[in-house]
């Protein structure tokens, strides 16, 4: 079974699509795969059904559904049997096995195929390790390859209940983590130029994000654009201010001075200053100019990541342990 959910759900038994149209079994379908292999309690799936209090019948209802999704499920293995599908282990799966009843709950069993949340994560654990060991050109090809798997926002066009909502939650928190350690990788590789074409709009999607400021700031000091990135911490702080009562964290104060460092002594020097950023903040975002385009290949084999155009919602920065400071060492650069 082949299970896509970043982006909108689909989910596939032998290539036969079983995903249903009806919002209720839909529903049934996506929790069922974001906890696939696991025994999902029937507490829980009415809790997602009806979140504000199961009605009379709830039980016989999610049944119902239940049995809808079966019937998805035979079809699409009676046609795979019926196109001739070679090895008897396809052949030998029943609907039965596929979307199993257990006491108190049901277990959907995906068996071989493809599920693109395991592919993110196993490609974001990869570039992580990378990171960890300093391999900053494997770091940007895997953190590159997890961000390139999302088409758009995950169980796009299902309706969340409480638990696919707190899952959808963990889906972008991990995405922004893996997208702070990709940028601190370009960084670190010198493509500062490159990624400014990029990072100003997304740095303004995501506008307290502090990991994703720093990245920013970071770019713009070693273009020489000082006053911009002095920008980007006044406009950061104004924000915080006004939503949290706070000040940046200490990470992008140490920031703010290095860089007001730099800017004095280049103006000692008798520096110029350099234009402002072109074009308005937002207005491309990894390459997304409307619809939802394929993610071209990077230059030296790195996958450029094509960032979904969609508003997103806010979701707190999740940064990696022992990595808070990588921004600031990265000052300490020819600018």
């Amino acid at each position: 079974m082949d299970v896509h959910i970043l982006g909108g759900l689909s989910v596939r038994e032998g290539g036969v699509p079983i995903t249903p149209t009806a919002a209720a079994p839909r529903q049934v379908l996506a929790l069922l795969t974001a906890f696939a292999g696991q025994v999902v309690p029937v507490t829980v799936l009415t809790e997602e059904l009806w979140p504000s209090g199961a009605p009379r019948g709830a039980r016989t209802e999610l049944a119902t559904h239940i049995a809808e999704l079966r019937a998805l499920i035979a079809r699409a293995l009676h046609e795979t049997e019926d196109e001739g599908a070679a090895g008897g282990w396809t052949e030998r799966r029943t609907a039965d096995a596929v979307l199993v009843s257990l006491p108190g709950g049901y277990r959907l069993d995906t068996g071989v195929g493809v599920h693109d949340i395991g592919q993110f994560e196993r490609a974001a654990g990869a570039g992580y390790r990378a990171m960890d060991a300093g391999d900053l050109p494997r770091a940007s090809l895997r953190l590159g390859e997890a961000l390139a798997l999302w088409r758009g926002e995950p169980y796009a066009g299902v309706a969340a209940g409480p638990c696919l909502r707190r899952e959808i939650e963990r889906l972008e928190s991990a995405r922004l983590s893996v997208l702070d350690q990709w940028v601190e990788a370009q960084l670190g590789l010198g493509r500062h130029e490159e990624i400014l074409s990029e990072l100003p709009g997304l740095a303004a999607r995501y506008a307290t994000n502090e990991p994703l400021q720093a990245h920013l700031m970071v770019a713009l000091l070693r273009c020489g654009r000082h006053e911009e990135a002095l920008a980007v911490y006044e406009r950061l702080r104004v924000i915080l201010h006004r939503e949290t009562g706070m000040e940046p964290c200490a990470r992008l104060r140490r920031l703010q001075h290095a860089v007001l460092a730099v800017r004095h002594t280049r103006v000692a020097a008798g520096s110029g200053g350099r234009s402002p950023l072109p074009g308005t903040p937002g207005e491309r975002v990894f390459g997304y100019t409307g619809g939802h385009p394929a993610a071209p290949a990077h230059a030296g084999g790195t996958p450029a990541v094509t960032w979904y155009g969609p508003a997103l919602p806010r979701v707190p920065a999740q940064p990696q342990a022992g990595r808070a400071d990588t921004v600031t060492t990265g000052v300490a650069v020819p600018v």
